[in-house]
Parts: structure tokens; C-alpha cells; sequence
């Protein structure tokens, strides 16, 4: 009997049952038209909300500051498209566009977008925060952008739970 370590997918925030990421309700399926009422309730919609408003919150401390670095610039279109992604996302699972747009797969773009802009969020983070030279308006941006990247980990880890599980090759008769 042979045992390999293998990657096991045991949740997924795309999930065409509403729950988005196995926050909802079972079999809360309110109706069927094209809002679904349930999902802004979920553990999946709060998160992306809390990481909408600290991205915005970021976002208008570096600009209302005063920055001569470029720095800054990178660290606002960062905050911005995160942002802007987030809000597509929530608005794809709001209206279940995923149901209508089947030639996309909405968890692994989902979960690209998660990783690329966690990364990206956190370098443009650490950079404003080292730079940031004991302005507050831009300590305050750092410090909210390590915020968002620590929500977008949540993310993450509650909407695509992958752990590694020894599995049996053999056929067990």
C-alpha cells in the first residue's frame, strides 16, 4: 500500500449555493432571482467589506498627506486596484454573475487576484512604511495597508482552506 501527500480544495468562496465560502446558512437559498439576498451576510461579504474600507481608509491618509516620494504613488494605485477588485468580486457574488458568465472561473481568478494583490499590498506597504519619515497622515496609511493585507490573508485562508492530507493510491477492496 503506497501513501502519497496530496493537495485537497475543502472550501471555495464561489460556491453556486450563496453561502460564499461556507459562511451562509445551509440551503439558504432565499429566491432565485438575480440578488441574492443572503450573501452580504456571509463571513465571505463582511471580510470583503472590511477590506474595502481599509483600502479606501489607506488610500485617502497617503493622499491627503504631503509625500515627495513615488513611493506613495505605487502604494495608492495598489490600494486603489485592490480596492476596485474587491468590489467586482462582491458584486459578481452580489448579483451571481458567476451563474452567467460560466466561461470564467470565478474561484481561481478569485483566488489569483488574492494572491497577486496580498503580495503586492504588502510590498507597497512595507515601502510606504519605511519611508513614511514620522509623517502621521502616512504612518496611518502603512498601518492601514498592513491591515488590508492581514484581512485579504484571512481571505485566503477562510475562502480556500487547502491542507495537506496522506491519501491511499491503492484501491481498498
Amino acid at each position: 500500500m503506497s501513501h502519497g501527500a496530496g493537495l485537497v480544495r475543502t472550501t471555495c468562496s464561489s460556491s453556486s449555493g450563496g453561502g460564499g465560502g461556507g459562511a451562509g446558512q445551509p440551503g439558504a437559498r432565499a429566491s432565485e432571482g438575480p440578488l441574492d439576498p443572503v450573501y452580504p451576510r456571509t463571513y465571505s461579504a463582511l471580510l470583503k467589506v472590511a477590506q474595502m474600507i481599509t483600502l479606501l481608509i489607506a488610500f485617502i491618509c497617503v493622499n491627503r498627506s504631503m509625500w515627495t516620494s513615488y513611493a506613495y504613488s505605487y502604494f495608492e494605485v495598489v490600494t486603489i486596484c485592490n480596492l476596485i477588485m474587491i468590489l467586482v468580486f462582491y458584486l459578481v457574488h452580489l448579483f451571481r454573475l458567476y451563474r452567467m458568465l460560466t466561461c470564467i472561473s470565478w474561484p481561481l481568478s478569485e483566488l489569483l487576484h488574492y494572491l497577486i494583490g496580498t503580495l503586492l499590498l504588502l510590498i507597497a506597504s512595507i515601502v510606504a512604511a519605511s519611508k513614511s519619515y514620522s509623517q502621521s497622515g502616512l504612518v496611518a496609511g502603512a498601518i492601514f495597508g498592513f491591515v488590508a493585507t492581514f484581512l485579504c490573508l484571512a481571505s485566503i485562508w477562510m475562502s480556500y482552506k487547502i491542507s495537506c492530507v496522506t491519501q491511499s493510491t491503492d484501491a481498498a477492496v
